[in-house]
């Protein structure tokens, strides 16, 4: 299913319909402020391991992203962070940055594995935004890379549809999707370290 929804002023019944299906344990492709990514809900499971499945990753070695709608959620999943980070994460975000954090007890449960650590990401993007606020708590996301060599991710919702529509259960079209990662900065050691230069640029924040 391939359904519309406008950046500018999401429509509420769109997204609700793909919030139900989050929370029947679907999984939807969607937009972000850089490249496209499949999300599922983080409380699901079944729905993490089908991710996994599709991006053809075990489980307990995925670095998959926690998509949250503003910084409140993210305290669930990490170990206390210092003032200095929190600054920065509060001048970053929403933006095109996903930050290695230390993660707490809650994430290894989520993602039956040893994980120490956590990416976190608040797109600058409504529609993703507004999705994981009607969820009420984060999705689990990872960016959908496309096998073309001069094109690393799909930009085209209507392409991903056709590629992913036996995959996933819903295709949010949000428009053009960028082919630009975000930019990942790990933050467990308290310096800044950028693991991969994105879209962001993460000196400009410093």
């Amino acid at each position: 299913m391939l359904i519309k929804i406008y950046p500018e002023n999401p429509n509420p019944n769109a997204v609700a319909q793909a919030v139900a299906i989050l929370k029947k344990g679907g999984i939807i492709i969607y937009p972000t402020d850089t490249v496209y990514g499949l999300g599922c809900d983080i409380t699901n499971q079944k729905a993490i391991e089908r991710i996994c499945r599709i991006r053809g990753i075990k489980p307990e070695k995925a670095n998959l992203s926690f998509v949250c709608a503003d910084l409140r959620h993210i305290s669930d999943f990490i170990k206390p962070i210092d003032t200095s980070v929190f600054r920065i994460l509060k001048k970053a975000l929403p933006g095109p940055y996903t930050f290695i954090l230390n993660a707490n007890n809650a994430v290894p449960k989520l993602l039956s594995s040893n994980k120490k650590t956590v990416g976190i990401r608040v797109p600058d993007n409504n529609i993703a935004r507004a999705i994981v606020q009607e969820l009420g708590n984060p999705i689990l996301s990872a960016s959908i890379k496309d096998e073309d060599e001069l094109l690393e991710y799909s930009t085209d919702p209507e392409l991903i549809h056709e590629k992913y529509e036996d995959l996933v259960d819903l295709v949010v079209d949000g428009g053009y999707g960028d082919n630009e990662p975000s930019t990942v900065v790990d933050c467990t050691q308290g310096e800044f370290e950028i693991i991969r230069e994105g879209k962001g640029d993460f000196n400009a924040l410093l």
